[in-house]
């Protein structure tokens, strides 16, 4: 190839990079601005293909895209001045790119700091002017879109940022508080259960004063139906031996001293001295128990 040939292919390259660095395409989900010498000359580019001077202009694009940021864990004072450890996050989007550029300077990180400032002084008031069960369940939606309209209010005139949303993720006590309350908890749960305890103790001294009752009086009764049937069984029997002894009253002598003798003499080593003309003798002296 000659000398002209590659004079001509350089200068086809040349006129090719040249148009391709004057075409830039911003996609669907964004949104473009241009800039001069670093002057702002151009804002809220569409989607699609555009041309820009090569060198000298310079192209920014921006999500414009519903975007999240997760907060940081703060800590806020209820009305009660009590305590309250809050995790949440922020729903945003660009809104007017050319308010957004000035604000931030295209900076995400910084709109993002811009919008913590906003919703960390935001949730401090609204807590503030709460009770604890109030931000917690009682009024919590109502929380969170009084602080969205407060807050999207600011952010789209100052810094071209719609707030779609605020959500409070978890509200917990701090640690230290935690501990306390549920040390508490814990003291009356035991106390509830002494109540308990005391109560089923009474209880049962009741029943077992009165269970000993019953068996004293079950005790005293059957002592007195005992001694009753016991007094009816010897009227009866003293009766009966009534009856035998008028039956016969030499037999009935005769057996009741027999019985008197194998008593009295059982033991073999008891020593008496008993007059032999006694009444209790008359019997060995005379079996037929008459006396001289």
């Amino acid at each position: 190839m000659g000398a002209k040939g590659v004079v001509g292919l350089a200068g086809a390259l040349i006129v090719v990079l040249l148009v391709l660095s004057s075409v830039f395409i911003i996609p669907e989900t964004h949104r473009g601005v241009k800039l001069r010498f670093g002057e702002l000359v151009e804002t809220n580019i569409q989607a699609g293909l555009h041309f820009k001077v090569p060198v000298i202009d310079q192209i920014r694009e921006f999500d414009i895209r519903v975007l999240t940021m997760d907060l940081p864990s703060r800590q806020y004072l209820t009305v009660e001045k009590k305590p309250l450890d809050v995790d949440s996050y922020v729903a945003w989007k660009i809104r007017d790119v050319d308010q957004f550029y000035r604000a931030t300077g295209g900076d995400e990180y910084r709109a993002q700091t811009l919008i913590l400032s906003r919703v960390d002084n935001g949730l401090r008031d609204e807590f503030g002017v709460r009770t604890m069960h109030e931000v917690v369940s009682g009024q919590r939606d109502e929380l969170m879109h009084t602080l969205r309209d407060r807050v999207n209010e600011t952010s789209v005139t100052e810094f071209g940022i719609e707030v779609m949303d605020i959500r409070v993720k978890a509200i917990e006590l701090p640690g230290q508080v935690s501990e306390n309350v549920y040390r508490r908890m814990a003291t009356e749960r035991h106390k509830l259960a002494q109540e308990f305890r005391s109560r089923g103790q009474e209880l049962a001294e009741g029943i077992r004063a009165d269970a000993d009752r019953q068996q004293t009086v079950i005790l005293a009764n059957a002592f007195a139906e005992a001694e009753k049937t016991r007094g009816e069984g010897d009227g009866e029997s003293a009766a009966i031996y009534a009856d035998a002894y008028g039956a016969n009253e030499e037999f009935y002598s005769f057996y009741r001293s027999l019985q008197a003798y194998q008593n009295t003499f059982a033991n073999k080593g008891d020593i008496m001295v008993i007059d032999s003309d006694s009444d209790f003798m008359k019997f060995l002296k005379n079996p037929a128990g008459a006396t001289n």
